[in-house]
């Protein structure tokens, strides 16, 4: 539920104006339902390094895609969030949702994240269009909705991309086979990312274009009673413009991803494991990441430690996190959390991000 994007303006304009107007329009004659999230959270570096060839202080990147960022004063911009979803049910399959999310990250800005068109095919099948979350991760989907994870944020080793959003088609599916659930989707879109806020304000601090073609991927999902398993694939095309000039690898103007994932989550009784491990192959050239979370709820408490890891390869962007924290729900619809995180950036010469650093983070997630 959720998504920065970015076409060609006229095209993004058209496409939020087209489903605005349709939801508006049939406001009358469908069933139009409202829901939303927030997150209220603040946080700062208790101590760190900094990185003194980029004349950084002590900095604790929580969220990349939207630079989030915490240093030693107290601040709620880096993780807070308001988000609401507008879904039509528009009769015989139909339905058209947008979703609005204001970020403190954004200083508040109100975006369009979700909108796109649902058509239901049969009980197994349906199709969309428009403009989605890219389905990388686990959380992709949800990545703005606290409550709906037990950390503060999903760990950022991990959720590190500088895209995340895409323009395009997908198709849902979801089928029962005996005692299991098989779910996913296969999708196939683009996104031009201009500028990219990650690329831009802390890496290469000048305009930076960012764009993905033909992206293609496939989900699939397995769940059985506490057992949940997801694997995906996503393949695309990157080019890059860095103040207006075309970046180049190795003598070549486009670059090709390929990305792999796997998710093996288990709630059993009063234990959580969450884990994650994904691999992108960049014309040959192997990044890794991956995570580990492991609670145990206690009523309504559950404390949990979580270790996350970015590797480049040797002399690369090698990063990781070391985590522990406390979610509280103490309302049906809302949870307390506070979290410690201890950041080691053992990056080569000129490929740390952001130095050690630890920090406390503590907020309220809630659904509504």
């Amino acid at each position: 539920m959720h998504i920065p994007y970015k076409v060609g303006l006229s095209m993004k304009h058209k496409l939020l104006f087209s489903l605005c107007s349709l939801l508006l329009a049939t406001s009358a004659q469908a069933e139009v339902n409202i829901s939303g999230f927030a997150s209220v959270v603040a946080g700062r570096v208790i101590d760190g390094t900094g990185v003194a060839e980029f004349d950084l202080g002590p900095t604790f990147l929580a969220d990349y895609p939207l630079v989030g960022a915490y240093d030693e004063d107290i601040s709620f911009k880096p993780d807070t969030l308001f988000g609401i979803q507008f879904s039509a049910d528009l009769l015989e399959g139909l339905s058209a949702t947008a979703q609005v999310v204001s970020r403190g990250a954004d200083d508040f800005s109100a975006d369009f994240e979700w909108a796109y068109l649902s058509y239901e095919l049969n009980e197994h099948w349906t199709v969309q269009g428009g403009k989605k979350r890219l389905p990388l991760y686990y959380y992709s989907d949800f990545f703005d909705v606290g409550y709906a994870y037990p950390w503060i944020r999903p760990p950022a080793d991990n959720y590190t991309w500088q895209v995340f959003n895409y323009t395009g088609v997908s198709a849902l599916y979801n089928y029962l086979m005996g005692e299991w659930t098989m779910s996913g989707q296969v999708y196939y879109g683009s996104e031009d990312s201009d500028p990219n806020k990650l690329l831009s304000d802390f890496f290469f601090l000048e305009n930076t274009r960012e764009v993905w073609k033909d992206i293609g991927g496939i989900v699939v999902q397995f769940n059985r009673d506490w057992l949940d398993i997801r694997l995906t694939h996503m393949q695309y095309t990157n080019e890059r413009y860095i103040g207006g000039v075309q970046q180049e690898w190795n003598g070549n103007k486009q670059r090709t991803g390929k990305f792999y994932g796997l998710s093996v989550n288990i709630d059993y009784n009063n234990f959580l494991f969450l884990s994650e491990l994904n691999r992108l192959d960049l014309d040959g050239s192997n990044l890794d990441t991956y995570l580990v979370t492991l609670g145990y709820r206690i009523k309504s408490v559950m404390p949990y430690v979580s270790y996350s890891d970015f590797n480049d390869g040797e002399g690369g962007e090698v990063h990781h996190t070391t985590s522990a924290g406390i979610r509280w729900d103490f309302h049906p619809s809302a949870a307390f959390k506070i979290q410690y995180d201890d950041v080691k950036d053992e990056g080569g010469p000129g490929m740390k991000v952001a130095g050690d650093s630890q920090s406390i983070s503590l907020g309220v997630d809630l659904v509504f």
